[in-house]
């Protein structure tokens, strides 16, 4: 297994949890950060650096938390 499949990046996972929450989409997304759908689309199709501040308003917005671990 790769390393990519192991650990995707963080806007795919954001992505798969928001498609999994009924009735979220982008824009939806968008709303409840008071953002742009297009930073929302760059979010989840890893389209550059992200802060840990923004993962974890996007995560709060699906009504989830942030986990970060190290091993």
């Amino acid at each position: 297994m790769t390393e990519g499949y192991r650990n995707p990046p963080s806007g795919t996972l954001l992505k798969q949890s928001k498609q999994l929450n009924a009735g979220m989409s982008q824009v939806v997304v968008a709303k409840k950060l008071k953002n742009l759908n297009s930073a929302i689309s760059r979010i989840e199709n890893n389209a550059g650096d992200v802060m840990l501040s923004t993962l974890s308003q996007y995560s709060g917005a699906l009504g989830k938390k942030l986990d970060i671990s190290i091993h």
